[in-house]
């Protein structure tokens, strides 16, 4: 019987915090030993489904780094009681530690050539050899699931595209080629591509499906935040994919509004609007980028009840939810159940709703209830025919 190796620990001196908020992309705030205290944070996703107000995170403290202004490095955070590494810099050190192990399905037998290897104008993070044949492998971190479902990337990565097509036109010329998603998030059964938040790198991944070997991997890490040499493969629904990575479907814009406002909305006349958040539901049967685009912009004419309301808002933040099916009322209904008033009227002239825009006086991004919302329209609502195809 083989006896499996003892787990690898990255961060040994690692501490729990409370998390209390983002100040910027790499630096957080948290709460430890009753003080407060800043943290680095080495990951430029979103991670709005793990970094909510509340959540422990874990702090190592570094020794000789005088050129930063942090002396603690947020390296996990907690899901369900679960630690879920978030510093993207060690996903290659976890990456190599499985393949030393023979941990990673496929490639138990390679060896590891060279780190951060050239070809031309390329630089992949890994040359292997398997099965007598080098091979060129990526390795990317994976922080956004549902239930059992994982998605990769939680924010837009032009040069994780650029990535792709660059295997692909090496496996094109006969160099075999592969993409590594470390998930870590162990409960997970199947992988997808995030292609709500990056389109391009969905296509591009479902595009590149005969030429690279796209290995989604779940992992485990403990309560001491040790790996586990076990790692297991993930299903991925090619045949989903072809089906729901297109440009259509619904979204919700969320704006802000600094102050209590008196808006003048078209034929409607004057709304009053209490300061706060406001969340709009709306879709497109078609060109969803550009219908969320001309949201996006302030210039522009007015045809909408949002174009008004868009124009008075500060910050505005675009959650596509892309779907081969409409869903743009269960949306609005789904807000409306969570939501801290309503805005009677507005936005739903076309359908039998009574309204498409709700406020809430906190950001929903900080709200567990939203987020939630969010991950079962995006992820997990895809379970039931993943589940009926077995």
């Amino acid at each position: 019987m083989e006896t499996l190796s003892s787990p690898l620990v990255l961060f040994p001196n690692a501490r729990a915090a409370r998390f209390i908020k983002r100040l910027n992309r790499f630096v957080i705030e948290c709460a430890v030993d009753g003080r407060t205290v800043m943290a680095h944070l080495p990951n430029p996703g979103r991670l709005w489904e793990l970094l909510l107000p509340g959540r422990t995170v874990y702090l190592t403290e570094e020794e000789g780094m005088s050129h930063r202004k942090t002396r603690h490095t947020a390296v996990a955070v907690e899901r369900d009681g679960t630690p879920i590494v978030l510093h993207t810099h060690q996903t290659n050190e976890a990456v190599k530690w499985l393949i030393e192990q023979g941990a990673i399905p496929g490639l138990e037998r390679a060896e590891i050539i060279r780190r951060e290897a050239t070809v031309g104008h390329s630089r992949f993070d890994f040359q292997l050899l398997n099965d007598g044949r080098p091979l060129f492998l990526e390795a990317k971190s994976c922080t956004l699931f549902g239930r059992t479902i994982a998605m990769c990337p939680d924010a837009v990565t032009a040069r994780g595209t650029k990535h792709l097509r660059e295997l692909a036109n090496l496996s094109k010329a006969g160099i075999k080629t592969a993409v590594i998603f470390l998930c870590h998030w162990n409960r997970a059964q199947w992988f997808l591509p995030d292609y709500h938040t990056d389109l391009e790198f969905a296509r591009t991944v479902l595009a590149s499906r005969q030429d690279i070997e796209m290995k989604p991997v779940a992992v485990e890490w403990n309560d001491e935040l040790a790996l586990s040499p076990k790692a297991r493969e993930l299903s991925i629904p090619w045949d989903l994919m072809e089906q729901e990575v297109q440009d259509r479907g619904s979204y919700l814009l969320m704006l802000h509004l600094p102050a209590d406002s008196a808006i003048a909305v078209g034929k409607r006349g004057t709304v009053r609007f209490p300061k706060g958040y406001y969340l709009y539901a709306g879709s497109a049967a078609k060109h969803l980028t550009k219908r969320i685009q001309r949201h996006m912009r302030k210039q522009k004419t007015f045809h909408w009840h949002i174009d008004y309301l868009r124009e008075h808002a500060g910050r505005c933040v675009a959650l596509p939810v892309r779907s081969s099916v409409p869903l743009e009322h269960e949306l609005a209904a789904a807000v409306s159940a969570i939501a801290d008033w309503p805005v009677a009227g507005f936005g739903a002239s076309d359908c039998s709703c009574d309204t498409h825009l709700f406020g809430m006086r906190e950001n929903p991004l900080h709200n567990q209830a939203f987020i939630d919302l969010l991950l079962d329209f995006r992820i997990n609502r895809l379970e039931k025919s993943l589940q009926a195809k077995g």
